[in-house]
């Protein structure tokens, strides 16, 4: 792989070739290897130490979450085009010799699926909200944790950046606006350190999420004018539009009025994250520094495998 040759199709097929990768003839849906996933492990390792200070509470939330608690986040308004919701078939034994039969015919035979009361976790941090709203008042020095969970974005892809169902690590803050706004900060700096640690070329910029429709057009820009969402970039499979590998949001009070986060006086919670993408790290490891682990520069071995 041409370091300096910076597509998805050669990104893509090196990765098929060296067997890092394997097809499951779905775009954005892949086997990982025992390597590609050593890496990941070790850059969660590194995540991790450098977040530790810290001491936040540390939660791993599976793939999948409420129905219900998607519908109150709010995240359809926004992202019906990435929202998956798991499906099942609740037929009886003449639904289902239907069901054989269609299939064996070549039919589509998902219309005698019904819609389950799980839906596929869009982001880490959104079973969290309305968990630590259950417990009732947050103290007023607010409260941090460390999630993980897969994810799941209906955007199928050719690009190796872009999968359908990734891991995600993220920190969350909530408390003021101004302890949230300085662990933002806080982490804008450490984000960046972190990825040149790796040797990674990178830059912090301005962001906005892809709301859906005429009306995302506008909050978009809002969220950009606001200065609400800023990412870390790397060149992964384009130098012109460089993979967004880390994620730094400040919510304000949405989550506080969305979910009842308040502290005892009454007043509403705000919100902050930073999430990792650890597939696009790992991808931007592999693109800069080759297929070959062992050939990768010291300092970033040491830094990887020295933890």
């Amino acid at each position: 792989m041409d370091a300096k040759t910076f597509d998805a199709k050669s990104l893509l097929d090196t990765l098929f070739d060296k067997s890092i990768l394997f097809k499951t003839g779905v775009d954005g849906l892949y086997g990982r290897s025992g390597v590609f996933e050593d890496v990941i492990e070790r850059f969660e390792r590194l995540v991790t130490s450098i977040g530790a200070p810290d001491k936040a509470t540390r939660i791993h939330f599976p793939p999948g979450m409420s129905r219900a608690t998607l519908e109150g986040s709010g995240y359809m308004k926004s992202f019906p085009q990435l929202a998956g919701c798991v499906h099942s078939f609740m037929g009886g034994e003449r639904e289902h010799a239907q069901l054989l039969g269609m299939m064996a015919a070549g039919e589509d035979w998902t219309e005698l699926q019904q819609a389950t009361n799980v839906v596929l976790t869009p982001a880490a941090c959104y079973p969290l909200y309305p968990t630590v709203a259950a417990r009732g008042p947050v103290p007023d020095d607010g409260v941090l944790f460390e999630l993980s969970s897969y994810c799941f974005r209906h955007e199928p892809s050719k690009d190796p950046a872009r999968m359908q169902l990734f891991r995600m690590r993220e920190f969350v803050r909530i408390g003021t606006a101004e302890q949230v706004c300085a662990f933002r900060e806080s982490w804008l700096e450490r984000g960046k350190a972190m990825i040149e640690s790796l040797d990674l070329p990178c830059e912090v910029d301005l962001a906005n999420d892809p709301f859906f429709g005429r009306g995302g057009k506008m909050m978009a820009n809002n969220q950009r004018d606001e200065g609400l969402k800023f990412e870390l970039l790397i060149p992964v499979t384009s130098i012109e539009k460089p993979t967004a590998c880390l994620s730094f949001n400040y919510h304000r009070d949405h989550f506080g009025q969305t979910w009842g986060l308040k502290f005892a006086d009454g007043s509403l919670c705000h919100s902050a994250c930073v999430g990792f993408g650890l597939e696009r790290v790992a991808l931007a490891l592999f693109r800069h520094h080759g297929p070959e682990v062992e050939a990768w520069p010291a300092s970033v071995r040491d830094t990887l495998w020295g933890n």
